[in-house]
């Protein structure tokens, strides 16, 4: 198969306002259109193709046909008990994929409209409960759903013209960083789908917070992502808010997870990723020396640092005079630690740039789980081989 990578300015798709029950959209440039209409023909044919999202890019299909969601699970190699996420472009749409009360109505559960207010469209996913429409195979034979609203105008606009929800999990091979550049999708993916819709760099950079409200264990995040705890615990009726793997954990969801992201090793480079998980920064600093040290006595030679705030390499060269320290060492930057929104869209980047380096291993610098933070150091724990806490 040839896959071809078509570019889309996001700026030419325009919504006419914040309506979000049946909202309108105009776009202003030929060519975004063209593009637009090409890929919503391969989705009728039950095709998978490639679309940004604003958290990553993602593997999209007719989440209402069984063939369809066949194909996203071979060409990501998915496990087939991992669920997706169904992504609607209106309440209008989502109103029509869940059960109908007496009236032939599909209702939102009450609970949900402040956050849908607040939080749509945006990187929020929320359960709900899953009528006979969505595929079984969607949801690995679960009572509940996980629906999102995208933000971006690519995803948006290409929803509404299908006029069908898509499944959209991350366009990567499973297991890998997820993809926040075409180039990424394209170096996964090349020769398995047709299309990859190149709308830039996604703006979060890691994929959706995923909340469930309906369930026993009361208003959780079960996945930390683009709205954060701290925003979703302001909210009214959230003040018994808590967090899956830091608050609680239940093996029995575990094993039959109600959402992606829960039971399998995710993220991870072909590199070996270690964790230095120190608050202190001058300690986590010598932490990192003794394992450079370590690794390179194992005759791994080439070592990535995925540094937050300051430089790695910067910094031990200026206090120990010593250029020669940074040998053997590639370091890329991820961001400043107090601003965990900039590590975050620069997370799966920097994995994967030091992949394709080729490095024997990745030391990643832990964060604060404060804000952006929490879903970065999710990410870091599911990537990483060895955590060092202390």
């Amino acid at each position: 198969m040839n896959t071809q990578i078509k570019t889309i300015d996001p700026s030419t798709i325009h919504f006419s306002s914040q309506d979000i029950e049946d909202p309108k959209f105009s776009v202003s440039d030929p060519n975004t259109l063209s593009i637009l209409k090409e890929a919503v023909e391969l989705l009728k044919q039950d095709n998978v193709i490639s679309i940004p999202t604003e958290t990553v890019y993602g593997l999209a299909s007719n989440a209402l046909s069984l063939n369809s969601i066949k194909k996203i699970y071979a060409v990501k190699n998915r496990p087939a008990d991992n669920p997706l996420i169904v992504h609607v472009s209106s309440l209008k749409m989502l109103r029509a994929l869940l059960p109908k009360n007496n009236n032939n109505f599909g209702e939102i559960p009450e609970i949900y409209e402040q956050i849908i207010k607040k939080f749509w469209p945006g990187p929020l996913t929320i359960l709900l409960p899953k009528s006979l429409l969505i595929p079984s195979e969607v949801t690995c034979n679960l009572s509940t759903v996980a629906v999102r609203f995208p933000s971006h105008p690519i995803s948006r606009a290409l929803i509404s013209l299908c006029e069908f929800p898509l499944a959209a999990p991350s366009a990567n091979t499973s297991g890998k960083p997820s993809p926040t550049l075409a180039s990424h999708v394209f170096t996964d993916l090349n020769g398995k789908i047709p299309l990859i819709i190149d709308g830039g760099q996604c703006n979060f950079g890691v994929e959706s917070t995923v909340f469930d409200a309906i369930g026993s264990h009361g208003p959780v995040i079960l996945r930390p992502g683009g709205i954060t705890f701290e925003a979703l615990y302001k909210m009214p009726g959230m003040e018994n808010l808590r967090v899956y793997k830091k608050d609680f954990v239940d093996k029995k969801l575990e094993m039959g997870p109600t959402t992606p992201g829960m039971k399998y090793r995710h993220y991870s480079p072909d590199a070996e990723v270690i964790l230095v998980d120190i608050d202190d920064k001058h300690k986590s600093r010598d932490v990192m020396d003794r394992e450079i040290e370590k690794i390179r006595k194992n005759g791994k030679l080439t070592i990535g640092i995925l540094a937050t705030g300051t430089s790695y390499i910067s910094s031990k060269e200026e206090y120990e005079n010593n250029k020669s320290l940074s040998q053997g060492i590639i370091e890329y930057t991820l961001g400043d630690s107090m601003h965990p929104e900039q590590i975050a869209k620069e997370l799966f980047k920097g994995l994967r740039h030091l992949d394709e380096c080729n490095v024997d291993c990745i030391i990643v610098e832990g964060i604060p789980e404060e804000e952006e933070g929490l879903a970065v150091m999710n990410r870091l724990r599911k990537a990483a081989s060895r955590i060092i806490n202390e």
